[in-house]
């Protein structure tokens, strides 16, 4: 069968037993999925996921790959996708109040005023896996607006209080870009 998606992020295919291992009893969030690489990933590997974005068109290009692949089922289990079209950054409301995931997904994006609502609607034990940019991408190209940009320490600032089960921060090559990476379980 072929596969869902070949590009997910090597932060969550190393991590997989990780993810694998929480009981998936509310799913991932896979917030601003955009293409919905990491996400896809997941599902192909029995984890149920919540596709968000606020781009409707994205979301249902990853729905016609999950139709096109016919890939209802994966070694016998059905598939559990769904797809969430949110305007994630629309003023002072809280997009994610009232929801509880096993895990969420950021990657490649940065809206600092989601940070106290992600921590939220994390069920204690669930699991961060947070990707993105620092200031020092700048001098590698876009994002270059500091308003996307991590500075030193922060994504670890942002998760004070939980257990940091792996951080980077620093240049990756292949593509050459600088980012700071975490996946952290949330107390209790």
């Amino acid at each position: 069968m072929p596969h869902l998606n070949d590009n997910a992020a090597e932060l969550v295919v190393a991590n997989l037993p990780l993810l694998k291992g929480l009981d998936n009893e509310f799913g991932f969030l896979d917030l601003a999925c955009g293409s919905g690489r990491n996400g896809l990933f997941l599902l192909e590997n029995g984890i149920p996921v919540i596709f968000a974005d606020c781009n409707k068109e994205s979301l249902e290009k990853v729905r016609t790959k999950l139709v096109e692949k016919s890939t209802e089922k994966v070694m016998g289990k059905t598939l559990k996708a769904e797809f969430w079209a949110v305007d994630l950054e629309l003023g002072n409301t809280n997009p994610l109040a009232g929801k509880l995931f096993d895990g969420v997904l950021v990657f490649n994006y940065l809206h600092r005023p989601l940070f106290p609502y992600i921590t939220q609607c994390i069920k204690p034990g669930g699991i961060v896996v947070y990707q993105t940019f620092t200031i020092d991408q700048q001098q590698f190209g876009r994002p270059k607006n500091l308003d996307y940009l991590l500075t030193k320490n922060e994504l670890l600032e942002h998760f004070l209080g939980w257990e940091t089960l792996y951080y980077f921060e620093g240049i990756r090559r292949k593509p050459q870009r600088a980012i700071a990476s975490l996946i952290a379980r949330k107390p209790g």
